[in-house]
């Protein structure tokens, strides 16, 4: 397996360095595997295969669009309490792809399982029989394209060949630059907690830059664990922490075809048994899934097509949820605000106006909005203490915030997105190419 590092890395972003990354290592019951199947026109890893050789616990939430990719429609139908494997393309979503795309996973699922199955014997004292109903897909990439079945399944002896049972810093990231399509750097976020007194692990990988804004871009996201939990709980934790980090990022507004974000646990941290996911225990760990997702969140919004800044939006002191999420993404998805934060321009008055077109009642004499640490409106006016060159050498930053004061309420959300710039349009009127 060649971990050449200029691989890891898109030529538009010169400056990351595996440094940048956190130092993810082995982490129990989890097997992983990259390599080419000659998707793209140039050489790179475009296949990856996560096998779980004693089987994981698993959750998985779904895009909520009503046109969806022939994958999700497979995963939807897995009802095994265990899953073994998790096959990843890139290059080809598989979605508007008709039987045939459906048809192809069928043919998949059982050749990889049969070479699992072998693999079992092979290397295990008490071999398994791997399912084909124990194995989900994520496919990335152009939509309405023939799926690449000849060149997958072809790929399959080599990837089940390249299975790596110990992990490392450079073989997580060969995995996340497997699944990468536009995006210039690959996303991993890990971070560390216990259960009682059981060290857990929590790892994660990401894709996505375009077609951003996620509804549960083409986003995926995938969490690893050595904690001992059942399917059920992992579900509960992942919907509890997905509306503010995944569900609360946006880069173009555009809601994909092949949303996923997944969590296994191979339950090898032996921690003490959990009944409830409501159980105080749980706590750290919870907090350890919402970081790490979050990391992910963020790492894909800072890396949306053609960026130059990362955004975060703030909305408080609203009336409900509901409203300061609306008036977040009104804001994150305006490309007249989006357009002048790629010109630097502290050009307020379009931060004004998407708080006014979601037809959310607001009192105008109660609303302040700020650009970093300075307040720029107040009281139905310009700031008395406005200074137009510091927000200017303000707006120069890669990092910008902006927050809305509805001072009508208690509550708040806060969403992450990225400038529009003229890359942008580049890359996405160039994508199929």
């Amino acid at each position: 397996m060649v971990l050449g590092i200029n691989n890891f890395f898109d030529a538009r972003n010169k400056n990351a360095k595996v440094a940048d990354f956190q130092d993810l290592d082995h982490l129990d019951g989890v097997s992983i595997s990259a390599v080419s199947a000659n998707l793209y026109d140039q050489k790179r890893d475009d296949l990856v295969l996560f096998y779980f050789r004693n089987g994981a616990n698993h959750a998985s939430l779904f895009t909520k669009s009503s046109v969806v990719s022939e994958n999700i429609k497979w995963n939807r139908k897995i009802k095994s309490q265990k899953i073994h494997a998790l096959l990843i393309n890139t290059r080809n979503a598989n979605a508007l792809t008709g039987s045939d795309g459906y048809d192809a996973l069928k043919i998949l699922s059982l050749d990889l399982s049969e070479k699992l199955t072998l693999k079992q014997k092979q290397d295990e004292e008490h071999p398994k029989i791997i399912h084909s109903d124990s194995i989900l897909f994520a496919c990335t990439g152009t939509i309405g394209e023939k799926f690449p079945l000849k060149k997958i399944k072809n790929s399959l002896p080599n990837l089940v060949d390249n299975i790596k049972y110990n992990q490392n810093k450079l073989i997580w990231m060969k995995s996340a630059s497997g699944i990468k399509t536009t995006d210039t750097k690959p996303k991993l976020a890990m971070s560390e907690c216990k259960i009682g007194n059981t060290p857990i692990k929590v790892y994660g990988i990401a894709k996505g830059s375009g077609m951003i804004f996620p509804n549960m871009a083409t986003t995926l996201g995938f969490l690893f664990t050595d904690a001992n939990l059942s399917s059920s709980i992992l579900k509960n934790i992942l919907k509890d922490s997905i509306e503010t980090t995944f569900n609360a990022i946006s880069c173009d507004g555009d809601t994909s075809t092949n949303d996923m974000v997944s969590i296994f646990a191979t339950n090898k941290a032996k921690n003490s048994e959990v009944k409830n996911f409501k159980e105080e225990k749980l706590k750290d760990f919870k907090e350890s899934v919402h970081e790490v997702l979050l990391n992910l969140a963020k790492r894909v919004a800072a890396d949306g097509e053609g960026a130059s800044k990362f955004v975060t939006v703030n909305c408080i002191k609203a009336k409900s949820v509901a409203d300061a999420k609306k008036i977040c993404f009104s804001i994150s998805n305006s490309p007249l605000v989006k357009t002048a934060l790629a010109g630097e321009d502290p050009n307020w008055g379009r931060i004004a106006m998407a708080v006014g077109k979601t037809e959310i009642k607001v009192d105008i004499k109660k609303i302040n909005i700020s650009f970093g640490p300075y307040k720029i409106f107040s009281k139905n006016e310009l700031a008395k203490d406005y200074d137009e060159q510091k927000v200017t050498e303000y707006m120069k930053n890669e990092s910008i915030e902006i927050t809305v004061d509805l001072g009508m309420g208690q509550k708040s959300f806060t969403s992450y997105t990225m400038d529009l710039t003229k890359d942008y349009i580049e890359i996405n009127s160039d994508y199929r190419s």
